[in-house]
């Protein structure tokens, strides 16, 4: 979705104040779409004040969603999950739903 329409869901939204089915009907657009705009918008703490003047790659980078920090991988105890699998009823799903008992 282009960076201008982004902007018009902001801009209606907070400026305008209007409901989320009348902004996707003035601009032709999912209601999905202009809720996830809106909820990325309130998750960074913008309004329309603040991002009226803004350039498009400033707007689409205080959009992008934060990574959580990544956890290192940690290899698993093969020769324990082997062991384990030999137990009477050990499946390998019950095994990989408690990750850090291996």
């Amino acid at each position: 979705m282009s960076l201008r329409i982004i902007k018009n869901v902001i801009r209606l939204k907070w400026q305008a104040q209007l409901s989320l089915e009348q902004i996707a009907s003035t601009l032709g657009i999912s209601k999905g779409a202009v809720a996830k705009y809106v909820s990325l918008t309130s998750v960074a703490g913008l309004d329309w004040e603040t991002v009226q003047d803004w350039s498009e790659q400033r707007l689409s980078t205080a959009l992008q969603p934060r990574a959580a920090p990544s956890q290192p991988f940690v290899e698993p105890d093969w020769s324990r999950m082997h062991r384990e699998l030999d137990r009477k009823g050990m499946t390998l799903m019950l095994l990989l739903s408690a990750p850090n008992e291996i």
